[in-house]
């Protein structure tokens, strides 16, 4: 039996072969994409398989559909390297392969960051990476945070109100007026990313390739409700762990790096001090 709100420092292909099938209520995870950061520093030598980047994809993907529950989502946050001059289209080709083996493609998101590090070159600012939200058949669980429909919005199919109101001869009177709307909110998400941003765990930096707590938080809050259970396979520095904690989620996560896994194992201290 597999243990929950643990991270299992190994392959998580071994993870995997341990759970049953639709177990997962939703999966959120970074995989270590296209070379684009060094992982070797931190790379356990006897525990070096992924060789801190590449990995055996189609064998993972294939495993989180097994392993989700129907109605149950996967969030692929990943973003392409430039090589030889060319962008290498790895995202697109794993959100195809998704959809080829079950998953459907229920939203495509972007994860923008409003400080990214500067670059000289041929292209435009690289800014963004993809937030790819795959479910197994109907999302079962879908907690779409809301805005304000703009005032600028003339919508009369949902927005433009009749009022009715009598003057004091006992005529009817019929206005047009607007209403306050809440309306799903947009799926492009913008960050602060870096110290004192991402997060405020100093060790956590101790990771090169952290993703933004509100980030994670927002999704488990999307697409679970408390008590619902979520993987992340490519754990890194815990924030997926964190975050289903102080959200009242359960967690299972792989991290083949047993560094990685200690700087977790601090984060997560250091919310029990808090508490």
């Amino acid at each position: 039996m597999i243990e929950i709100n643990k991270t299992y420092n190994e392959d998580c292909l071994m993870t995997l072969s341990n759970i049953e099938d639709n177990t997962f209520d939703c999966t959120i995870t970074s995989p270590p994409y296209d070379d684009i950061r060094s992982y070797n520093n931190l790379i356990d030598s006897n525990k070096d398989e992924y060789n801190g980047y590449s990995f055996p994809f189609e064998d993972i993907a294939r495993e989180l559909y097994r392993t989700t529950k129907k109605g149950g989502v996967l969030v692929w946050i990943v973003n392409d390297a430039t090589k030889n001059g060319s962008e290498t289209l790895t995202s697109f080709r794993q959100a195809l392969y998704f959809t080829s083996i079950g998953f459907k493609m229920h939203d495509t998101m972007i994860y923008r960051k409003l400080n990214p590090m500067p670059n000289a070159g041929t292209r435009y600012q690289q800014m963004f990476e993809y937030m790819f939200v795959l479910s197994k058949g109907k999302p079962k669980t879908t907690n779409i945070q809301l805005r304000e429909r703009s005032n600028k919005c003339n919508d009369k199919r949902t927005y433009r109100k009749k009022k009715f109101s009598r003057d004091k001869d006992g005529e009817f009177n019929t206005n047009d007026y607007y209403i306050k709307e809440m309306v799903p909110d947009y799926n492009i998400w913008d960050f602060y990313v870096g110290g004192g941003n991402s997060t405020n765990d100093k060790i956590a930096f101790r990771h090169p390739a952290i993703f933004p707590e509100e980030l994670v938080k927002r999704h488990i809050e999307s697409w679970t409700n408390e008590g619902d259970l979520v993987y992340d396979p490519f754990m890194g520095s815990g924030t997926t762990s964190k975050m289903c904690i102080l959200s009242n989620r359960n967690y299972i996560g792989s991290e083949i790096n047993k560094n990685y896994i200690e700087i977790e194992k601090e984060r997560l201290k250091l919310i029990k001090n808090e508490n």
